[in-house]
């Protein structure tokens, strides 16, 4: 059992409280969080501030507000959770950790992501996952509540994508162009029918229970984290979306298969 002295608990418990009001420059609000050697930080107003948390590791860092752009960016192990939407590039290239977002999120969610955990009650904005990779163990997932928009897994060659449509009641959850470029990964669709325009290098096929069984614990984790109940989740059937194994893509891209 690893022990703790004293002065690592406090480390632990101690919570660093940041008020972003009054247009608080995003330089300072990060200096402030990177200069903190409080494991647990809260800020409060967040209206905007861009590159929070980028390149974060072992830390909780708590949003109340809308942070900015490319927030979590390299976030290598962090924990990020936001009380309200995000902005345009959240979890740009981040290798490892979480990001919880309780809204919706803006265009190019997860670009080029590497690894860690994406989850959003609401929806996402165009090209969502574009060059998500994996490689080895590290495999990236996001989880959208709502819908995407279009471009959602463009050229992506790795990693998991599962879009709920909560709130879908008669359409795929997906705006034009999905799958575009895929060549590698995964994409789950909760609906009753897919939608019209996929790429011939695209095929879908309905989830098997093997399939659901491998985004079982993504689904768990996304019902903790926003109360929703897992059986209304698999009220609908889930289409997986991979790339053909004849896909062109392949000669030109090089991806990782586990």
């Amino acid at each position: 059992m690893k022990q703790y002295d004293e002065n690592t608990i406090l480390q632990e418990v101690l919570v660093m409280r940041i008020n972003a009001t009054n247009n608080l420059n995003f330089r300072v609000l990060n200096e402030q969080i990177r200069n903190t050697e409080d494991k647990n930080v809260i800020i409060d107003n967040c209206l905007g501030q861009r590159f929070i948390g980028s390149g974060m590791g072992q830390r909780k860092l708590t949003i109340n507000g809308t942070p900015g752009n490319a927030l979590g960016a390299y976030l290598n192990g962090a924990d990020i959770e936001v009380n309200g939407n995000a902005q345009d590039a959240t979890g740009d290239t981040m290798n490892n950790g979480s990001i919880v977002i309780h809204g919706n999120c803006g265009d190019a969610t997860g670009y080029g992501m590497r690894g860690g955990e994406i989850y959003i009650k609401g929806n996402v904005g165009f090209r969502a996952g574009i060059h998500m990779k994996a490689y080895q163990e590290n495999s990236p997932v996001m989880v959208v509540g709502g819908k995407a928009g279009s471009f959602l897994g463009e050229y992506q060659a790795g990693g998991t994508i599962i879009v709920l449509g909560l709130n879908e009641e008669e359409q795929a959850p997906v705006g034009a162009q999905c799958c575009t470029g895929m060549h590698g990964g995964c994409i789950f669709l909760r609906c009753d029918s897919l939608p019209e325009d996929l790429p011939a290098q695209v095929v879908s096929r309905k989830a098997t229970k093997y399939d659901l069984d491998h985004i079982d614990g993504y689904l768990k984790s996304f019902c903790e984290h926003f109360s929703v109940e897992k059986e209304q989740i698999l009220e609908k059937p889930f289409y997986v979306l991979e790339p053909n194994t004849n896909n062109p893509y392949r000669s030109i891209y090089t991806t990782y298969l586990s």
